[in-house]
Formats: C-alpha cells, structure tokens, sequence
C-alpha cells in the first residue's frame, strides 16, 4: 500500500510517528537544498530549522488540509524561509523597489517574461531558470537585460542585484492575494501539460497582471525542480532527525523541548 503525502499531512497533524518519519525521510533533503539556494552558507543551521518548523510551538502540520505534494512543497518553502529570517534576520537593502515600480518597468511583457524576472529575486540564475522555465538560459539573460533597463529607467535608484536584494520582501508582499486568484490545480494543469488552450489563456490573462499569482506559479515550477533533484534519506540517514525530534525513543526529551523550553 503506497503511503501518500495526504496521509503524512494526517498522521503528523496528529502526531503519529509514521507521519514524523516519513516527513524526515523524504523532505528533510528538500529542506537542506532550500537553506543551501536561499542562504548559502547556513548549511549548519538545518537542525535548527527542523525543529523551527515541527516543534510543538510552531508545528507546521497544526490545521493544514491534506495537500497533494506539489502545493505541500509550496508551503514547506514558505515555512523554512520564515523560519531562516528568524534565525538570521537579513539587513533591508541599500536599493528598495517596490511593486508599483516593478509593474510600470514590466508592463507588456509576456508571462513568460515575468516569471523569468520574477525568478531573479528568488535567488536563481539564468543557468538555473532556463530548465525551470523550459527556456534556453541564454534567452532568460536576454529577457532580463531588457527588464533591467525598464526598471533602471524608472526606479529611484538601480544597480544589477537591486531584484535578487529586493526579493524576500518583494515576496512577502506577493503573499497576499485575492477573491479571483487561481486555485493550485490551475497552475498544475498547466504544468502537467492537462490545461486546454482556453484554460491556459485565462489563466495567462490574470496571472499576467498578478504577482501573487506570478510568485505562486514560480513556486509550483521551483517545487517541481527540486523533486527532480533529490533522493530520500536512507534509514541510516534518517535516524539523527528522529532522535532531534523525539521519534526514536519516546523515553527521550524531544530537543525542541531542550531549545525552547517545555510547553
């Protein structure tokens, strides 16, 4: 019987180990590629953000709906950015952009043009962006010397970093959408090739002129690449994250309790 990522939703929700061990299992080497793209360097802060996300005080799972694990992922990258601004709070850059002057500087560029923007303050490369993008590197760089120029032309002040330095907040501010923003089936019908071609141009007609839809599209295609990339840990692997949270003797103080003090 396969066990699925629904049924780890909620077994963890209530606490089951099962749930526990499978999270650790097959999404803690998820964890570790984000903090290595997000925040190179605080690759020793993985524990740390472990049991920021699944201590009892800020258990992730607590009222979450079973969610396929596409849109799982989307919100598993959400908590471990919090978690990291927690942890390492970044100084606010130098150069500010705001929305406003983000949409004057792309207004009539396509979708596609967007999200490869878009993609430049979410930390990733025209290397890294093209295959997430299905769109030769070379062709993203292009794109986003032309929007470099947009928003130099319109921003109070510029200079070649001003997106990537901008992001988190830019992100944050993209979390918020509307009544009218798209479900999470409408972007993956998209990327799983199943969207007609009018379901396709509605969903080109809104997300064109929404950045909370354009950032939750980059996110379902960045969740999508790191599936491709990553391997389960082995039990061998594994067995230091159970004992981090508890799983491996139920005699033994969960750390979480050790670090943050019992509840």
């Amino acid at each position: 019987m396969v066990y699925t990522c629904f049924e780890m939703i909620r077994d963890c929700r209530e606490n089951r180990a099962q749930g526990w061990s499978y999270f650790i299992q097959n999404y803690v080497p998820v964890i570790q590629k984000l903090i290595e793209h997000y925040r190179p360097g605080l690759g020793t802060e993985l524990n740390q953000v472990l049991v920021g996300i699944c201590s009892a005080q800020s258990n992730m799972f607590a009222g979450m709906e079973p969610l396929p694990e596409r849109p799982f992922l989307a919100e598993l990258r959400q908590q471990v950015l919090e978690v990291l601004d927690r942890l390492r709070p970044q100084p606010a850059p130098d150069i500010s952009i705001d929305f406003e002057t983000l949409s004057a500087a792309v207004e009539g560029l396509t979708l596609l043009e967007k999200q490869a923007v878009w993609f430049e303050t979410m930390l990733y490369g025209p290397a890294e962006a093209g295959p997430l993008l299905r769109t030769a590197p070379t062709t993203i760089e292009k794109i986003r010397e032309k929007a470099a120029e947009r928003i130099r032309a319109k921003a109070d002040g510029w200079r070649v970093s001003v997106l990537a330095e901008n992001g988190r907040q830019l992100g944050r501010e993209a979390s918020a959408g509307t009544p009218e923003c798209l479900s999470q089936k409408a972007f993956l019908d998209v990327i799983d090739g199943r969207a007609n071609w009018r379901g396709r141009e509605d969903l080109e007609r809104h997300v064109s002129g929404c950045w909370h839809c354009i950032d939750h599209f980059c996110r379902m295609l960045e969740v999508v690449g790191l599936l491709r990339q990553i391997q389960p840990l082995t039990e061998a692997e594994a067995e230091s994250f159970r004992q981090l949270l508890g799983l491996a003797s139920a005699e033994k103080q969960p750390v979480w309790k050790r670090l943050f003090g019992a509840g």
